[in-house]
């Protein structure tokens, strides 16, 4: 048995949906990008009987059980404790991050043989939608998923490649609000109409002929305005609910305010309220922040660089066991 289990994830930046409502096909799909703050931490190490302590303890007993059912065994004695969390109902992706997390801690504990992202996702029940998170916690990187088609338990992934090490992003939160989760969005998702062909069309070609080839070749400017182009268009399929292509008008005057200051890669991550706009550095960053941080807006603003490498398990003691793995 391991004397101690350790495993920080990173957080997840989700660009925007290829496609909605669309009977027999694939649905949801899309592209986002893991960075490295905020982050999530948590530790195992023996106990009696198993306990967890820290932020959102009773959703991680949840996680653990849903866990536990899935191997068909008892959670191990241990005592998980959460340590630093992911901002909740921000956009960052918190609950598949812990989820994963807890998936992943749990696994190395009780040092069973490594899993896939898919595996690992639906021990804890999660990927229901999008993947980008699942795959995201696993490899880092800029993170394309095909969408599911409806016997497929997890969107299949497209591709993921690294993000230029130099680049930051600036993420944007306005005190106060909160994004779109739980049954208010699953109510969401059931009441909107479909995204029509040609927009899915377009927005797999935005993916495939601008972000990706632009983050492989660390080409900014390209992959800046394909990133805005892209968030903005994504975001269109959703005015329904949103009132336009950002979750209002609050943080539709912050994209607006961000590109004015000459920034270009602007946009929301899933239902927000985080906005992030990439910066070519980390001078670039401090810059911005420091020009956000001197406005009377109460706003939280965080630099943060990107995450290729996913989340980090660490082991001390016990059988050495990888985890996860790819297929």
């Amino acid at each position: 048995m391991p004397t101690a289990v350790h495993v920080t994830a990173p957080s997840r930046l989700h660009f925007g949906l290829w496609s909605l409502g669309a009977a027999g096909a694939r649905q949801f799909g899309g592209v986002g990008a893991m960075i490295q703050e905020p982050s999530l931490k948590l530790s195992l190490t023996p106990a009696e009987n198993f306990q967890i302590s820290g932020q959102n303890a009773p959703r991680a007993v949840e996680y653990a059980r849903r866990w536990a059912k899935f191997h068909g065994q008892n959670l191990p004695s241990c005592h998980l404790k959460i340590e630093a969390v992911i901002p909740e109902h921000a956009g960052l992706g918190s609950g598949t991050q812990l989820a994963l997390a807890i998936a992943a801690g749990l696994n190395a504990f009780a040092e069973l043989p490594s899993q896939s992202p898919q595996e690992l996702a639906l021990s804890v029940s999660r990927g229901l939608r999008s993947a980008v998170g699942t795959y995201g916690f696993v490899f880092g990187g800029l993170v394309v998923e095909q969408g599911k088609l409806p016997d497929e338990s997890i969107s299949p992934l497209d591709c993921r490649i690294d993000l230029p090490e130099t680049w930051r992003f600036v993420l944007v939160r306005p005190r106060g609000l909160t994004g779109i989760a739980g049954r208010e969005e699953v109510e969401t998702f059931a009441a909107l109409s479909a995204v029509p062909q040609p927009t899915t069309d377009e927005l797999v070609a935005m993916t495939r002929d601008g972000l990706v080839p632009a983050a492989a070749t660390a080409d900014f400017a390209t992959f800046s305005d394909s990133l805005y182009r892209y968030g903005r268009l994504s975001g269109e399929c959703f005015a329904a609910k949103q009132g336009g292509p950002y979750n209002g008008p609050v943080l539709a005057a912050l994209v607006q305010q961000l590109r004015a200051r000459g920034h270009v890669g602007v946009g929301q991550s899933s239902w927000g309220p985080t906005i992030f706009a990439v910066v070519p550095s980390a001078s670039a960053a401090t810059s911005l922040a420091s020009e956000l941080a001197a406005q009377p807006d109460d706003l939280e603003v965080q630099i943060s660089a990107p995450c290729n490498s996913g989340a980090r398990i660490e082991v001390t003691g016990g059988r050495r066991v990888e985890q996860p793995v790819g297929d």
